[in-house]
C-alpha cells in the first residue's frame, strides 16, 4: 500500500496523517496466524520447478522473446506467463479472532522469461502446469464482464471518502471486516475511521474495494510492482488465487484485453463461475495446494 510521509508536527490530522500511524510497523497489530501453515506453503513452493513446456497444451508460444509483461488465457488450458514476472507466495495474516489484517510475502521462485501457471486446479507441480488439464477435460470458458471496472463497481459516498465495489471480484480475503466493516466505516465522518476504510480497501487483492477523496475525487492505490503472489490463507486452511499486481495485462482465449489494473485476482482452483477471475469458490470448496 502507499506509505504515506511523516505528518508535520502541529498540522491539523488528515486521512493520510492517520494512513501514516497505520502503516507504522509497530502498530499493525500482533498477528500468530499459523506460522507452521506459512513455513509449510514456502517449503511446498521451494521445492517446485518451473516449466515451460506442458503436454497436452494447444498454444505454442513463438520463438521470439516476449518484452511485454503480459498474462494470456489459454482456451481450457493455463495461463501463459511473459516477460520475466517475479512470482511469490503472499500469505493473509489474520490476528486473533480471524480478521486479515496484513499481507506477508514467502519464498519467491525461481522463474524463466516464460511460464505457466496451473489454471484447471489438478496440477501435481502448482502453482505450474503439468498438463493436467488435458487428462481432466478441463472447461475453462471464461465467464468474466469484459466491462470496466466503473461500469461494474457500486459508489457508496461517505462524508470524507467514497468506496467504489465491484462485488463478483470479491476474492474472500477477509481485509474488509476489521473494526466494523469497510462499508460502515465510509459513514463515519472521522478521519481515523475514513484512514482504516482506505487501508481494508487497499489491502483488497481483487481490486473489489477502491477507496477515493470525496473532496478530490482521487484514488488511494498500492504502489504495487508489476508481480504475481501465490495466495494462501491459512486462517482459513485454504489456498487462494493468483494475485496479479502492478497493472499486468490479461488477454482473454480469444484474443481481447480486459481492463488492466493495478490489482485482480485470477481463479486458480478451476472452479470459479467468474473465470478467470477468482470468485472466492475456493474457500468453498476448500481448494488446498496440497491436495
Amino acid at each position: 500500500m502507499t506509505n504515506p510521509s511523516r505528518p508535520a508536527a502541529g498540522d491539523a490530522p488528515t486521512v493520510c496523517d492517520h494512513l501514516y500511524e497505520l502503516c507504522r510497523p509497530d502498530a499493525l497489530p500482533a498477528a500468530r496466524a499459523a506460522r507452521d501453515a506459512e513455513a509449510a506453503a514456502t517449503d511446498r513452493a521451494r521445492a517446485l520447478e518451473p516449466t515451460s513446456r506442458i503436454e497436452g497444451c494447444t498454444f505454442t508460444p513463438s520463438a521470439a522473446t516476449f518484452p511485454l509483461i503480459k498474462i494470456t488465457v489459454i482456451k481450457d488450458g493455463p495461463y501463459h506467463v511473459t516477460g520475466s514476472v517475479p512470482l511469490a507466495v503472499q500469505t493473509i495474516v489474520a490476528h486473533e479472532v480471524g480478521n486479515s489484517v496484513r499481507w506477508k510475502q514467502g519464498e519467491q521462485l525461481q522463474t524463466p522469461e516464460e511460464y505457466f501457471l496451473c489454471r484447471c486446479g489438478q496440477s501435481s507441480t502448482k502453482p505450474f502446469c503439468d498438463g493436467s488439464h488435458a487428462r481432466v477435460g478441463f472447461d475453462g470458458s471464461e465467464t468474466a464482464s469484459r466491462l470496466p471496472y466503473v461500469e461494474q463497481a457500486s459508489e457508496q459516498d461517505g462524508p470524507i471518502v467514497g468506496l467504489s465495489d465491484a462485488p463478483p471480484l470479491c476474492a474472500v480475503a477477509r481485509f474488509c471486516d476489521v473494526g466494523g466493516q469497510v462499508w460502515n466505516l465510509v459513514e463515519v465522518a472521522d478521519v481515523k475511521a475514513a484512514a482504516l476504510a482506505v487501508r481494508e480497501a487497499e489491502l483488497c487483492p481483487s481490486g473489489r474495494l477502491v477507496a477515493w477523496d470525496r473532496r478530490t475525487g482521487r484514488m488511494f492505490e498500492p504502489e504495487l510492482e508489476p508481480s504475481i503472489g501465490i495466495v494462501e490463507d491459512p486462517a482459513e486452511g485454504v489456498s487462494g488465487p493468483l494475485w496479479v499486481r502492478g497493472g499486468i495485462t490479461v488477454q482473454a482465449a480469444d484474443g481481447t484485453e480486459y481492463e488492466t489494473r493495478n490489482r485482480v485476482t485470477l481463479c486458480r482452483c478451476g472452479a470459479s463461475r467468474n473465470k478467470p477471475f477468482c470468485d472466492g469458490t475456493h474457500a468453498a470448496i476448500g481448494f488446498r495446494v496440497s491436495d
